[in-house]
């Protein structure tokens, strides 16, 4: 048939798992268009860390860090075991041995890596279980986009690693966090010097993507173009159709069109079918899941469509989008409660473990997170660094304060005795230096995001001094894990198991190779970019 454009590949989204497949076609020569539905570049990813989980990667090899093909594979079946077909050990085996490919690529045209060396994976304590699985871009000088950056999804431009998340935290209240405030501030003021623009963290790796891919190899990129439907013929997919400008054009596709156009977050009728629940999502609001819908109307088989990358948020209000929180529920001095006043769960476990458990106890909610005033003196709280986000949580009932518990408690309608019992019960979990309850502290893990000085255990603090706080949590999630179910190399995938030519997914466009867990840090983009690539190097290959 007739194209009024024809490239060798077609990818739709502008996320890790989009970009990746871009860099894949570049760097093997082909044609490729990236066409984004919304007016803003870089998806979930841009808004993201940014890190990715790669096991055993050549950064640790580098660093003589002991990690193996073997390990990493014990350590994914102990965590995500046998979710379904997108969990099998295949699939597991191609995201672990596609590592060294994606990461040496990409250094080659120009990326550059660092670890977070002191970040565990999320269950280290299990077979496998390492820490340092983690790999991020270093901070990267925006003005080589141009004026690519005022389009970027990213919500600002900070020189920030995840590598410094967990210490900035506590930066004013202990030695090693101090120190890594001023590294912070000595490295802005020092791209400053140079004339860079720096960025780190979700913002630095996309926008590196898009350096390599757009600026430098010239591929296309085009927003406000959403995809309409799919190009079939004989079975095989061989283009798309897309809104572009205004203007509805065919784009034929020679080796194969990705999907990697992120999960449902924001289509409310998916989040009630599928969840149950609303939703409060973190991620890019062009997030709906037409792409998934296409494909299954296509054939495509889906799985994990009831899932999502869970966790704790602090409450949307009027000037602030749902707070993904991590260290804050971590550190001392703080529990969170359902309705009655009950803890449920460890407040310092993985968020997905902290967003299932949620799910499980209470879908409605509210809960809340209690904390005394050390915990606001001591430790960096992201959902209150904006002052008019703070009015306005005060004002909408998401944030009070109160000079007693009991006066807290009858602010947010818990009865006063239940909540004090709760507390009167955890503080004395904290000064023995073990929770009983529920084992926060016990982990690795949790004592990533913790406070050293704070003895016998670093995330147990009593409450004790008030005046006291309780900020509404919700469940929140980076974005949904469910979608197109595919094989090794991203390829979709019918009910019975065969493939749909020409038609791959992957990042949360895709059911993920997770499963229903997160084994580490960046469990969502390091699949995405490990399947983005193996999907542009079979395309490749597929003549």
């Amino acid at each position: 048939m007739a194209f009024d454009k024809t490239y060798d590949v077609v990818v739709v989204g502008t996320g890790a798992a989009g970009f990746a497949t871009a860099l894949g076609a570049v760097d093997e020569g082909l044609s490729v268009v990236m066409v984004e539905s919304t007016a803003k570049w870089g998806g979930n990813s841009a808004k993201s860390g940014g890190g990715m989980w790669l096991p055993n990667n050549p950064l640790m090899h580098r660093d003589g860090v002991g990690d193996s093909r073997t390990e990493a594979l014990t350590y994914l079946e102990a965590t995500v075991g046998d979710e379904g077909r997108s969990t099998s050990r295949e699939r597991k085996e191609a995201f672990v041995d596609g590592v060294d490919d994606f990461v040496e690529t990409a250094q080659k045209h120009g990326m550059e890596f660092v670890r977070a060396a002191e970040y565990a994976d999320y269950y280290p304590e299990r077979a496998g279980g390492k820490i340092g699985r983690s790999i991020e871009h270093k901070p990267f000088n925006l003005r080589k986009i141009g004026t690519w950056w005022r389009s970027s999804q990213a919500p600002a431009a900070m020189p920030i690693l995840t590598g410094d998340v967990w210490l900035l935290g506590r930066a004013w209240s202990t030695p090693s966090g101090l120190r890594r405030g001023a590294r912070l501030v000595f490295r802005a003021v020092g791209g400053l010097a140079r004339g860079a623009k720096l960025a780190g963290i979700g913002a630095g790796l996309t926008a590196s993507f898009l350096h390599i891919v757009v600026v430098k190899h010239k591929a296309d990129l085009w927003l406000e173009s959403p995809l309409e439907d799919l190009v079939v013929t004989d079975g095989r997919v061989v283009g798309a159709r897309v809104t572009h400008k205004g203007e509805q054009l065919t784009i034929g596709a020679n080796r194969g069109v990705m999907l990697a156009a992120g999960g449902f977050d924001y289509n409310r009728q998916w989040r009630r079918k599928y969840h149950g629940i609303d939703g409060a999502p973190s991620g890019a609001p062009g997030n709906l899941g037409k792409p998934i819908d296409i494909a299954m109307s296509h054939g495509a088989a889906t799985e994990l469509l009831d899932d999502a990358w869970w966790g704790a948020s602090v409450a949307a209000t009027s000037a602030s989008e749902p707070s993904f929180i991590v260290g804050e529920r971590s550190f001392p001095y703080s529990i969170i409660v359902d309705a009655h006043g009950d803890r449920f769960a460890n407040e310092s476990e993985s968020y997905v473990d902290l967003g299932h458990h949620m799910l499980e106890h209470d879908k409605v909610g509210p809960y809340w997170m209690v904390a005394d005033r050390r915990h606001a003196r001591r430790y960096l709280r992201s959902y209150a660094m904006d002052p008019r986000a703070v009015k306005a949580m005060r004002r909408e009932g998401v944030l009070f304060k109160a000079d007693t518990l009991a006066g807290l408690a009858r602010l947010i309608d818990i009865d006063p005795a239940r909540l004090a019992a709760t507390v009167q019960r955890f503080n004395r979990l904290a000064r023995a230096g073990v929770d009983g309850d529920f084992g926060r502290g016990n982990s690795a893990y949790d004592r990533y995001y913790s406070d050293p000085l704070v003895h016998p255990n670093p995330n147990l603090g009593p409450l004790e001094y008030g005046p006291f706080t309780a900020v509404k949590v919700v469940i929140g999630d980076l974005g949904t894990k469910g979608g197109v179910l595919t094989d090794t190399d991203g390829r979709a995938l019918r009910e019975d198991g065969s493939v749909i030519e020409g038609l791959y997914s992957a990042g949360n466009n895709s059911a993920s190779v997770m499963g229903r867990t997160y084994p580490g840090p960046g469990s969502t983009i390091g699949p995405a970019v490990v399947f983005g690539l193996r999907a542009a190097r079979h395309m490749a290959r597929d003549r």
